[in-house]
């Protein structure tokens, strides 16, 4: 056993398992970060594209649904400031999304709707139970699903290009029914995106300026953001997607040209960020903090614990439809997971984070005070996690060494 908070032969042991899904090309590179006490391990393996340079500690990630926890704790620094209040309507700022009509049926005609049981509130959005978002089925199986693309709604793999300005994207959505009554059931996605139109509309700034100035300045988080400029394009990595019928890397958004190397139309609240595996890390113990860096508080202790609590019941997780199992030893906070039954070698009870579908994944973890970060740029082929980063959290918790 070492002095140390991780074992320096188990870390070795993680850098040969995460090496090998390089080696047979199932990523293209990876950045791996261990904060654990007082101890940062970092790790990169690889390269920034198939045949590019090599990865770098500096490396940067577009982490997609990464950015739902951002979201989350720019709204909750509102709420401390009494802009918003957890349980009051969205209408006074989002007035689009007032007098919300709701499908009878998921399935069923637009047009045959009912009234719904009661607005929509800033706590339906950051627990996903404002009756709108992603519907877990093959895409066109349902009206709705064909509308939602029809209107540009960023509802598929984030892609930012697509999708129209905050306020013509948030009139779009109100011409569309609710699947279901706001309270009533999780889903997945849409309240963060809507979150951040919120944000934008009560702080009186672009959501990327509040971002900026409140979280990423505050935090040190130099190279996190909604775009990449050109001075550091050369540090951005090449995102990839697996052929279903090759099993090859093919390219889904290359660094320079591609969709995050301009600013957004859209600054997405529920995919748009990028990062690196430092400045993620920041952030998640930040949260691991109770809200403080160094002299900078972001939120209150309170307002973390509120974030990180499970606020679904048991009713609401059965109808979700997320991934079979998941909630049977998972919550949800606000933006966040948080595991509620020790199953696994990896995430004690209390444990919290979220993971972006391009690649990268995120925990913090108070029991063992371990904030945990994977980066890599090949997307999830379904919603249960790739086995690169199952391998990744199962060798974070063998390396850890009391």
């Amino acid at each position: 056993m070492s002095t140390g908070a991780l074992s320096k032969a188990r870390l070795a042991r993680m850098h040969d398992v995460l090496a090998r899904y390089v080696q047979q090309g199932s990523v293209s590179g990876l950045v791996t970060a261990i904060g654990r006490r007082d101890e940062v391990h970092v790790d990169a393996i690889g390269r920034k594209s198939i045949g590019g340079g090599v990865i770098q500690r500096d490396t940067i990630f577009r982490i997609s649904s990464m950015t739902k926890p951002v979201t989350a704790v720019a709204t909750l620094m509102l709420v401390e400031e009494c802009r918003l209040r957890l349980d009051d309507p969205v209408d006074r700022l989002l007035p689009e999304l007032a007098d919300r009509r709701v499908l009878k049926t998921l399935g069923g005609p637009l047009e045959d709707t009912v009234a719904a049981k009661r607005p929509i509130t800033v706590r339906d959005l950051l627990t996903f139970r404002m009756g709108f978002g992603l519907v877990m089925a093959p895409p066109g199986a349902y009206p709705i699903q064909a509308a939602m693309a029809e209107l540009q709604l960023g509802q598929g793999p984030p892609s930012p290009a697509s999708v129209p300005p905050p306020d013509e994207w948030i009139k779009r959505l109100g011409t569309l029914p609710l699947m279901h009554h706001p309270g009533d059931r999780w889903m997945y996605h849409t309240g963060s995106d809507v979150l951040g139109v919120l944000i934008a509309r009560a702080s009186g700034q672009p959501l990327e300026t509040f971002f900026r100035e409140r979280i990423f300045e505050r935090l040190g988080m130099k190279d996190t953001g909604f775009s990449v400029p050109e001075a550091k394009l050369d540090r951005f990595a090449t995102s990839y997607a697996t052929n279903p019928s090759s099993g090859e890397l093919d390219v889904y958004d290359e660094a320079r040209g591609g969709q995050w190397s301009r600013p957004p139309a859209f600054p997405s609240g529920g995919a748009g960020l990028v990062s690196t595996v430092d400045d993620y890390l920041t952030f998640g113990r930040m949260l691991l903090n109770k809200g403080a860096h160094g002299r900078e508080r972001l939120l209150s202790r309170p307002s973390v614990e509120t974030m990180i609590t499970d606020q679904l019941t048991a009713q609401q997780k059965a109808a979700s439809g997320m991934t079979a199992g998941y909630f049977d030893n998972h919550g949800w906070g606000f933006g966040v997971a948080v595991v509620t039954r020790r199953t696994d070698i990896a995430g004690s009870v209390g444990s919290f984070g979220w993971d972006g579908g391009l690649g990268t994944s995120w925990r913090s973890d108070p029991s063992e005070d371990m904030v945990t970060v994977l980066m890599t740029q090949c997307s999830w082929t379904s919603p249960s996690p790739p086995s690169v980063a199952l391998d990744f959290a199962s060798c974070a918790y063998q390396a850890i060494d009391d």
